[in-house]
């Protein structure tokens, strides 16, 4: 079964910066939510899929096995680094059945891991949310992190109040990574998003993923589809890019700009570059583009 984009973890050292920057570019963000490992999160929700800017405020809580270390101290290690994305998380229906296709695939790193935490509601009411991640290792590139991620409590997470955004932001186009060869790593897309049919061009491979695409490209085609030369370090495919669906691409350019932003354009989308996006590229595009 094919899984779609859940969530990207965008790691950054000062959450709070992150946070405004991010409602100076038209998004909602929610409260800050604090994990039981010592990393606190801002969540910014669309229909299924979510950004979760991510800090590590508690550093002495990194402790054990499991989510503190596989979660926790991954992105600890990714902030010193550098800002920007350090993980791809799909959506999990069955995450026992995803366990066990990752080991049969040979790219298993986690059995189930189970967690909850208290969420803050648009009426300023709390609830709890809970979650499974099962984590896939990519061999070739040990740097970036990935996982399947299911919901024992969606109700509870999803809220259209905090999916409407000043931007017009409507939903996940896709996910980019990066890599020198793109078709190294053909085996493992196959095995992590469950699509058996990937689209392999000059560009590079994509994932077609019942919500969103996930890409691997060449540096340089990344810099022709987005006008941005993306910084590479470390070996293997790095997280890069995130597609966003749009309307209206004017009026989101003005939403940026009055929050102090200079997006650029480049083939009718809009481009926020790592140097203001804490290390990210953010892409705005009309929906149904590829």
């Amino acid at each position: 079964m094919s899984r779609g984009l859940d969530h990207i973890v965008h790691a950054v050292r000062d959450l709070d910066a992150a946070a405004e920057f991010y409602r100076r570019a038209g998004f909602t963000v929610g409260a800050r939510n604090r994990h039981p490992w010592g990393t606190h999160n801002h969540v910014v929700q669309f229909p299924g899929f979510f950004i979760e800017v991510l800090t590590v405020a508690e550093p002495e809580k990194l402790i054990g096995e499991g989510l503190p270390r596989i979660f926790g101290a991954a992105n600890r290690e990714a902030i010193a680094r550098g800002d920007g994305f350090s993980m791809l998380i799909l959506e999990s229906r069955d995450i026992a059945a995803d366990v066990a296709d990752f080991a049969r695939a040979g790219i298993g790193a986690s059995s189930a891991l189970p967690f909850s935490r208290q969420a803050v509601l648009p009426d300023g009411a709390t609830t709890t949310v809970g979650f499974s991640l099962a984590f896939a290792r990519d061999s070739l590139s040990p740097q970036t992190g990935f996982a399947a991620c299911q919901q024992h409590n969606p109700a509870a997470f999803w809220k259209p109040d905090y999916q409407r955004h000043a931007n017009g932001a409507s939903g996940v186009a896709g996910a980019v990574l990066v890599a020198d060869n793109p078709t190294d790593h053909h085996i493992f897309l196959e095995a992590f998003t469950g699509v058996r049919d990937l689209h392999s061009s000059s560009i590079g491979l994509t994932a077609k993923t019942p919500r969103g695409e996930v890409a691997i490209m060449e540096a340089v085609s990344f810099r022709d589809e987005f006008g941005v030369t993306p910084a590479i370090a470390g070996e293997g495919a790095a997280l890069k890019g995130l597609r966003l669906a749009v309307p209206d691409i004017d009026a989101t350019a003005r939403v940026l700009r009055v929050g102090g932003l200079a997006p650029e354009r480049h083939i009718g989308r809009l481009v926020v570059p790592p140097a203001t996006a804490f290390g990210a590229t953010l892409i705005f595009e009309p929906p149904g583009r590829t």
